[in-house]
């Protein structure tokens, strides 16, 4: 029999777990809840529940017969025959009742100690030699899918488990497995049934499910420790595919999306959840060979669409020149911007021209292969005060408004933004400052730096060199300050490195209508061996600012954070801007994970499944 101290014991343990609930105001959700569970009134049965038997155990009580229901029904059926007396009727009554029958029976299974559940029998039809290897499983579903599917086996006909989505009810009870052959559902035999009769059946099913399984042969599954997240650089919506294995498993998602890759077993179809969903059931997404075969399918326009311009062999490096600046920013604003005043974007129409097609020749490798955008791993990267800003890159083709967007980013904040100062070889003018419009140095001193690839991007004009130094962006994070610069996109090599963690802005022009209307009165300068110094845009300019936007996307996709479309230009800025804002205050941002030593993608390279960009 339990003690009144230890009866005390268990109460005074159960109001001090109480008392101790309404002490704590951190987390008071939390403690709410757990104050109401241990008020609950079942909950203070099962105390009497535990001190009865407590009780019982003490006694060791052994029943005088282990049939009891038995032998009431006996004397039920002796009493019959005997006469109506009041006394006989009321106890056959008591006898019959269900509720006394019901305790009787009770008190026989405790009595006989038969406490194991009752299993179904195993259905007809299965041979004596299959038995060992056949299993009964019950799954409870909600109104959420049970969390596989299924098909049919080309060389048995029979119908398989195909997959186990990661996180549904089936993965998470363990009791089925990829290639266990189901034999009945709810007591109604598969056989010669094909998947799509199944479906509806296991759709209209609710509560518990009881599948008949084989169980497939068992196999060690190797799963990494590490969790693995990719930045996706496509959209994907599978109402659109029509080769997808089951659309209601599969997952869409936009380019830029972070998700969880939870499994890459099977080659074709992977599977994946958004991040931040780290209990909810995977989806299936196209593996990175997949996309790859898909695109390698079609004909990128980008790279064979006839072009008006014969392609030159100028080297690489030689193709930019300095443009002056149709506006004095610093007589509109009173601020001087030191780097834009000289621009060192391509200014005219046959210079843009002749960089398209580099970059449609840089786009095909060296065994005329592309590049294709799929899915980049990515870490979470947590900035600490000490540590610098991070570079932000805007890349996009001459015309499409880069040098505007840049501008305007610095006027709005000219305490958070700051842009390079330009070296360059020749002489200073009258009313230039040293290190305010550029920074003068020698043709030796600047020729020494390009040996030592001290420069991101520079270029000769009217026999002087121009360029953007690595120095002159870390004087300007040196100053706390988030470093804008605008180069083209196969410039973004020198920088793409942990030291700089860029920030890469994909600035894309709008339909080549709206450029029509958007541009249509805009003017630019020219370089000096044209005519006219100053000219508005030709058709000819808004085909070869799409050409190259589609070049430049094709090649450097994968490389590009985000992509913002210029058509307003108040518009795309105040995009830019939010953008730009919400990045450097978020607690955590994803970074390519070759900036960090060890990732799990790194392993899997070396074994083929991920081999560079995925």
């Amino acid at each position: 029999m339990l003690s009144r101290t230890e009866h005390r014991g268990v109460c005074g343990l159960l109001s001090s777990v109480m008392s101790g609930t309404e002490t704590h105001t951190d987390r008071e959700e939390d403690y709410k809840f757990l104050h109401s569970m241990l008020m609950e009134k079942k909950l203070h049965l099962l105390f009497k529940i535990h001190e009865r038997l407590k009780r019982f155990e003490k006694r060791s009580a052994v029943p005088v017969q282990e049939h009891a229901a038995g032998l009431a029904s006996d004397l039920v059926e002796e009493l019959m025959h005997q006469g109506r007396r009041v006394e006989v009727e009321e106890l056959v009554a008591l006898l019959s009742n269900p509720h006394f029958k019901s305790f009787l029976s009770v008190h026989d299974t405790v009595a006989q100690r038969d406490f194991e559940p009752a299993l179904p029998p195993i259905p007809d039809g299965i041979l004596e030699e299959d038995e060992d290897s056949v299993k009964i499983v019950s799954l409870f579903k909600t109104k959420d899918p049970l969390g596989a599917t299924i098909k049919r086996d080309k060389s048995s006909g029979a119908i398989v488990v195909a997959r186990i989505m990661r996180g549904g009810a089936a993965d998470k009870s363990g009791l089925i497995h990829e290639g266990d052959e189901l034999k009945e559902v709810n007591g109604v035999s598969l056989e010669h049934k094909k998947p799509k009769e199944i479906l509806p059946l296991l759709a209209r099913s609710q509560g518990e499910v009881t599948f008949t399984v084989i169980p497939a042969s068992t196999k060690e599954e190797v799963s990494s420790s590490k969790k693995l997240f990719v930045r996706t650089l496509f959209d994907y919506d599978p109402k659109e595919d029509p080769a997808v294995p089951c659309r209601a498993a599969a997952l869409a998602f936009k380019r830029g999306d972070i998700i969880q890759i939870v499994s890459t077993e099977d080659d074709t179809w992977w599977q994946a959840r958004c991040h931040g969903d780290g209990d909810a059931r995977a989806g299936l997404i196209p593996s990175q060979q997949l996309h790859e075969r898909r695109v390698a399918l079609q004909r990128p326009k980008a790279l064979f669409k006839p072009r008006r311009v014969k392609p030159t062999d100028d080297e690489e490096g030689t193709v930019v020149f300095p443009v002056v600046e149709d506006a004095d920013y610093g007589a509109i604003t009173g601020i001087h911007i030191a780097g834009l005043r000289r621009s060192f974007r391509l200014g005219r129409r046959g210079s843009r021209a002749r960089a398209a097609a580099q970059s449609r020749r840089r786009s095909a490798g060296a065994d005329g292969s592309v590049r294709t955008p799929t899915y980049m791993e990515v870490v979470p990267y947590r900035r600490e005060p000490r540590d610098r800003h991070r570079l932000v890159l805007l890349v996009g083709p001459s015309g499409v408004g880069v040098n505007e967007l840049k501008r305007r980013l610095f006027i709005s904040d000219p305490d958070r933004y700051g842009v390079t100062v330009p070296h360059t070889t020749r002489e200073k003018r009258r009313q230039e400052k040293d290190g305010v419009d550029y920074r003068f140095v020698s043709a030796h001193m600047f020729e020494e730096d390009i040996l030592n690839h001290r420069f991101v991007e520079y270029g000769r004009y009217g026999g002087h060199y121009y360029g953007t130094s690595l120095d002159s962006i870390q004087r300007v994070r040196a100053e706390g300050k988030v470093c804008l610069l605008d180069v083209h996109p196969n410039k973004i090599k020198h920088v793409y490195t942990a030291e700089f963690k860029p920030y890469v802005v994909f600035v894309k022009p709008p339909r080549i209508e709206e450029l029509r209307l958007t541009r249509r009165r805009a003017k630019f300068i020219c370089d000096e061996e044209d005519a006219k110094p100053v000219r508005i845009f030709s058709e000819e300019d808004f085909e070869d600012i799409i050409d190259s936007a589609e070049t430049m996307e094709s090649q450097y996709g994968h490389l590009f954070d985000r992509v913002i479309v210029n058509g307003d230009v108040a518009a795309a800025f105040g995009e830019l801007k939010a953008d730009l804002e919400e990045m450097q205050g978020a607690e955590v941002q994803w970074v390519p994970a070759e900036w960090i030593c060890s990732s799990p993608m790194k392993a899997r390279r070396s074994c083929g499944h991920f081999a560079g960009w995925i």
